[in-house]
């Protein structure tokens, strides 16, 4: 009688990944392709469907728009930016919250993501400079407001209130990343970044 190979391998499935297994970070790198090649007026939800190579059902159970997809790009970048800044081997409380402020300012301010939304859609920004908060600048007062706590409690930051000391930081941050480039050309950018460095310094002095 015969008998099946011990060591036989079952055939593979050829069945598509379900549309929750499709990575987020696939369809938000092809976003951000789209973004800075033609602006995102003329992108489509099926633009990025495409160019991610998913279907636009699977596009449209994350996210309703284009503009909400932007959002959550957005977010990404900016959370990425944040965690790298911030790092835990400064001299104080005060050093390492001014010095992490500064590099995210610095780096928002020449972003291709946010130059060519300025460049292209600056209306995309509108509400989220005069009407609500976006996720990435609740997720900035949040670190911000840990990190005065952390500076009240070594002495380095002067007492206060955190959660407005830090909405003070953000307003003065959020010019200087967005206006920056108004009122100074590329290259005098670290003299920008030298500035705000100082203003926070003394803002936050003890």
């Amino acid at each position: 009688m015969s008998q099946r190979s011990s060591d036989h391998e079952p055939e593979t499935s050829a069945r598509p990944a379900p549309a929750n297994a499709i990575g987020e970070e696939r369809i938000l790198d092809a976003a951000y392709e789209l973004l800075l090649a033609i602006g995102m007026r003329r992108m489509t939800m099926a633009d990025i469907a495409r160019h991610a190579e998913v279907s636009r059902a699977t596009l449209y159970r994350r996210w309703p728009n284009v503009q909400a997809v932007v959002a959550a790009l957005m977010t990404r970048e900016w959370t990425t930016a944040l965690m790298s800044a911030f790092q835990p081997d400064a001299a104080d409380g005060r050093s390492r919250l001014v010095e992490g402020v500064v590099e995210v300012v610095a780096k928002t301010r020449v972003h291709p993501l946010m130059r060519k939304i300025i460049e292209l859609d600056p209306e995309f920004l509108t509400p989220y400079l005069l009407e609500r908060r976006g996720s990435s600048t609740v997720a900035h007062l949040a670190l911000v407001e840990e990190g005065i706590k952390a500076g009240q409690a070594d002495g380095s930051i002067r007492t206060g209130d955190p959660m407005w000391l830090a909405r003070q930081i953000i307003l003065v941050s959020l010019a200087s990343a967005v206006s920056g480039p108004v009122m100074a050309a590329k290259d005098e950018y670290p003299m920008l970044d030298e500035q705000l460095r100082e203003m926070l310094t003394r803002y936050l002095a003890p």
